[in-house]
């Protein structure tokens, strides 16, 4: 199944870049239907013609965002330290993540054959 996700800038160039490889959400309606091998299509939210195509490798359930971020190091996430953990309340709130938890998705980018590269 296929997925679209929207990513602000600075995140989605670090998953461009390849050091991003978290995605943190809530565990909505939305991400309950992700599964392992499934493709998210992220999407620059300034300019949604930019994508990056990737795979779900792992989901992870957290009850709270500050334990997914103190579960993996900073960079993976996309964060320069465990403490911005607050930064996801702009998107959240409290209440819902105390009412559905998080979700930490792994991803890797797919890989093209040789063949298609342009």
């Amino acid at each position: 199944m296929k997925h679209q996700m929207k990513l602000q800038p600075d995140q989605f160039e670090k998953m461009r870049e390849g050091s991003k490889t978290i995605e943190a959400r809530l565990n909505d309606e939305k991400r309950q239907l992700l599964k392992v091998g499934d493709e998210i299509e992220f999407s620059l939210a300034t300019d949604p013609e930019q994508k990056i195509e990737t795979e779900v490798s792992e989901l992870l359930q957290f009850a709270t965002f500050q334990e997914l971020y103190a579960a993996f190091p900073p960079e993976q996430y996309g964060r320069a330290s465990r403490e911005e953990y607050s930064a996801m309340y702009q998107y959240y709130s409290r209440e819902d993540e105390q009412k559905q938890g998080v979700l930490a998705i792994r991803v890797r980018p797919f890989s093209m054959p040789e063949s298609f590269h342009v």
